[in-house]
């Protein structure tokens, strides 16, 4: 199989499971169309109406920032680089626990279906309106990426058309977003994840089979050096190390869990504050169980190719299409098969780019076009529909413009890096600082985004030498066919780069920042929000923030977390339990109670004995 330089194409089985799962997604908007058809707030459409329960939005949470990406990318990553990208599980958590504890309680009690709207509440309208307007831009950029990237890595290896592909999940999205509103997202989240799981379980059972069971697969990952888990250097110009994917990571997913439209929508609709809490928690067994997945699916991935790796022999242009290459190496003479593994791609990446419309959607209509003119709740519902379709057909051309961007990964990390850091810190601002003025929230907010913008184009241009990213060697000496010339494996660019052209550029004309812009892409988001937290705190101290008087909802107070309650227990028991304890107390209550006749008695001995 390893020298098989043909394999199979799509069955009409694959295309029957592609489009039942289309058509199911479908059927969802159909329904939450039809039974919420008396509905005439846009706030029911973009929030459910807030009566969610915690396991349908937890599964939601999840399916929504695992995409394709996750289902593609992810595997490929650890072929090339190993499992250290793992170490993103240390991450979630240190997510779930701030998220629940600082962003959850401010966002859930002020009961607002725009995140941004807090800017205007909290500083100023101008504020509000320069965090949507890039919020809007950093989504538009990561949704094309999202929708065109699984379409062209399976349109290369499976044959099925790419603008086909592309334009078809794109409608369908766009259909039940705007049919159905965030309960619509919210359900075909939960089936899609159900189809990811099933897509991932495929591969690896099929892959456990051919290898001879799990033993096989991880011995050969450890001869390979793919089991590079004890990687703690804390060289913060090293691509991935623990540090980089446990601190970058927890930045980066706390500017999507924390402060994203697109999440806190989602547990902005639950009944109740202790639901919320909840759906972020079995999230993280959501998101720890497809990370897992698609880490072992890359160490099948390898095992199955450590002898003819199909990149450098030219069987595939680029390393995202790996995992749809094995697919149909290994499941081609299963119809059906390859199909749901397609699905399970697809999926991932109508889950997000549903919520992104969806939260794409509340945002122009709460920030943009609600303060702009007296509207009735009908007419605000029917333009959150307008404002969904609009949208769905502005990510599908954004596919167009995602088709000149390089690796997946890389490039969706860096864009959510690089606009949602400062973002995180101003919003930080807001519920940490009670200090923190308008002036200090822009200015942090302008100058955080302008220097993780310049070290990010200019990562771009100068990308890190590849002893920094480091891949892991890749083997050709077993396959039984000629290797196409000129490809170059060693290369940490993008893959469509000539590599030796731009390691020369690297070595003549080096930069003096050179190091800063080696800097891992994961440390994009921890620098921009820091930057916005110093420079906006030193601003606001400078024009007179100390004075300030800011509303107690709108900042986070002790009594909103659960830690406090903890404590206040912890107390308590403490307390009830030392009343019974404390002898010195016992005794300092009772003396002087004695009886009297006995105290005489014995002062009458005494003299007695003396006489």
């Amino acid at each position: 199989m390893s020298g098989n330089s043909v394999v199979g194409s799509f069955a009409v089985a694959d295309y029957v499971v592609f489009a039942l799962m289309l058509l199911v997604s479908a059927a969802v908007g159909v329904y939450y169309a039809w039974t919420d058809r008396s509905q005439r707030s846009s706030g029911d459409f973009l929030t459910g109406g807030r009566r969610l329960t915690a396991l349908p939005v937890a599964m939601s949470l999840t399916a929504s920032f695992m995409s394709a990406i996750t289902v593609l990318a992810n595997p490929a990553e650890v072929y090339r680089y190993g499992a250290s990208i793992g170490f993103y599980a240390v991450s979630y958590v240190f997510t779930m626990l701030i998220t629940s504890e600082v962003f959850l309680p401010v966002f859930y009690k002020l009961g607002i279906t725009s995140t941004y709207e807090y800017l205007e509440l909290r500083f100023s309208r101008a504020t509000r309106l320069l965090g949507t307007m890039l919020f809007i831009v950093q989504t538009i950029l990561y949704t094309g990426i999202v929708i065109y990237a699984p379409a062209l890595a399976l349109n290369q290896v499976t044959g099925m058309d790419l603008w086909g592909a592309v334009i078809s999940t794109g409608v369908v999205c766009t259909f039940y977003c705007t049919m159905g509103g965030l309960k619509a997202v919210v359900w075909t989240d939960v089936i899609q994840l159900g189809v990811m799981l099933a897509g991932f379980l495929a591969v690896i059972i099929r892959c456990v089979v051919i290898q001879g069971g799990v033993l096989p697969i991880i011995s050969d990952s450890q001869h390979g050096g793919r089991l590079n888990l004890t990687d703690f250097d804390p060289n913060p110009l090293r691509r991935h190390t623990f540090w980089t994917l446990s601190i970058g990571g927890t930045f980066i997913w706390l500017s999507v869990y924390g402060i994203n439209q697109a999440q806190v929508q989602r547990y902005i609709s639950c009944k109740t504050m202790t639901h919320a809490r909840l759906s972020l928690y079995i999230n993280l067994l959501g998101l720890w169980s497809i990370s897992l997945s698609s880490v072992f699916a890359g160490l099948c991935l390898f095992s199955v190719y450590k002898s003819c790796d199909p990149w450098t022999t030219g069987l595939i242009s680029a390393p995202d299409q790996l995992m749809p290459y094995l697919v149909m190496d290994i499941l081609g003479d299963y119809p059906g098969l390859p199909g749901l593994f397609v699905a399970a791609a697809y999926s991932g990446s109508l889950s997000t780019v549903s919520s992104s419309v969806n939260a794409l959607a509340a945002v122009t209509v709460e920030d943009i076009v609600r303060p702009c003119g007296n509207f009735s709740e009908k007419q605000l519902s029917w333009i959150s529909k307008g404002m969904s379709l609009f949208y769905g057909v502005l990510c599908i051309g954004m596919a167009g413009l995602a088709s000149l961007m390089g690796g997946i990964l890389q490039a969706t990390i860096s864009i959510f890096g690089i606009i949602g850091g400062p973002l995180l810190g101003l919003f930080t601002l807001g519920i940490l600082c009670p200090f923190a003025n308008s002036k200090g929230a822009l200015s942090g907010l302008v100058s955080g985004l302008a220097l993780s913008l310049w070290i990010g184009i200019g990562a771009q241009i100068y990308p890190p030498a590849p002893e920094m990213s480091r891949p892991l060697p890749l083997s050709t000496d077993g396959c039984n066919f000629t290797v196409a010339p000129g490809l170059n494996w060693t290369s940490s660019t993008l893959p469509f780069q000539n590599a030796t052209a731009v390691v020369s550029v690297h070595n003549s004309v080096k930069p003096l920042l050179a190091d800063l812009y080696s800097l891992s892409y994961l440390y994009f988001s921890p620098l921009g929000t820091i930057v916005a937290i110093g420079v906006g705190l030193v601003v606001s101290i400078l024009t007179g923030g100390r004075k300030l008087k800011v509303e107690p909802r709108l900042i986070l107070k002790k009594e909103d977390t659960t830690f406090y309650y903890f404590i206040k227990m912890f107390k308590g028991r403490i307390k009830s339990r030392s009343g019974h304890l404390d002898l010195k107390k016992d005794r300092e209550m009772t003396f002087g109670n004695s009886n009297p006749a006995f105290s005489d008695f014995e002062m009458d001995l005494t003299r007695n004995s003396a006489s």
